[in-house]
């Protein structure tokens, strides 16, 4: 499959964007800058652009890259497809217009399935009402600590098919959430030769909180020096729950309906 990910909760990843800045802890050790970095001296066209060197790097600048837009229109099988895995679509510098753009090539393609993440909940809600949004578009937040709790509630504005939170890197406890409207949930440890440990308590209150809001739980990863290097099994079993609404992937991943 061309673009196929690695990543156990997708299919295949869109970049028609790249780049972005740090803007809260669970940027601190981002695989997406690192990888910038290393694909910019190794001369890749999309990864030229330098951004901050405060809050981004080399290869890490906010690009978009329009001759990326047809790429979905030329995959004839569905799949799941995680947009912008190196970069976040609603950062400030990405113009409405080309947003728009994006928004369109996904609706023009209802076989596939988007699953698009965001730290930047407050542009993501202030931006909603002025975009159309299909049906096959999922639409998640990044949430790494109680800190950033809020940016739940702005995504519960916005009317996506799907809306879904990124707890990961997991780097404290998110007790008490309030589900209503969240039909996902990803946690997980964080990884890299700096990575911070994920404590199990946090994972398993995140797992029964999802139990009992009926919301779909993906444990997606324990951490360590490299992604997998702790697994994914959690007190005997990996989680891999997926949303019922809009699943169009051909990844036979588990469906949950809440």
């Amino acid at each position: 499959m061309a673009d196929r990910s690695a990543i156990e909760w997708t299919e295949a990843t869109w970049n028609p964007t790249t780049g972005c800045d740090r803007i809260s802890a669970g940027c601190d050790n981002c695989y997406a800058l690192a990888l910038s970095r290393r694909l910019k001296a190794m001369g890749s066209a999309k990864y030229q652009t330098d951004g901050d060197p405060r809050t981004s790097g080399p290869g890490f600048g906010v690009a978009v890259h329009a001759d990326a837009l047809d790429i979905p229109r030329r995959w004839r099988d569905p799949r799941l497809v995680f947009v912008n895995s190196m970069s976040d679509l609603f950062h400030a510098r990405v113009p409405l217009s080309y947003v728009q753009q994006v928004f369109e090539v996904m609706r023009e393609t209802p076989r596939h399935t988007y699953q698009l993440l965001t730290k930047r909940a407050a542009r993501l809600a202030k931006v909603a009402p002025q975009l159309d949004w299909p049906s096959n578009v999922w639409m998640g937040v990044s949430v790494e600590d109680a800190s950033e709790v809020g940016r739940i509630d702005e995504l519960r504005e916005v009317p996506a098919a799907v809306r879904f939170i990124s707890a990961e890197p997991l780097l404290g406890p998110l007790l008490g959430l309030n589900l209503d409207g969240i039909d996902w949930l990803i946690a997980g440890g964080e990884s890299g030769l700096n990575c911070r440990p994920v404590d199990p308590v946090w994972v398993r209150a995140l797992r029964d909180q999802c139990s009992g809001a009926g919301t779909a739980f993906f444990f997606k990863q324990w951490g360590g020096r490299t992604p997998k290097a702790g697994g994914r099994d959690l007190d005997g079993r990996e989680h891999s729950e997926m949303p019922a609404a809009g699943c169009r992937g051909a990844s036979g991943l588990e469906v949950v309906h809440g």
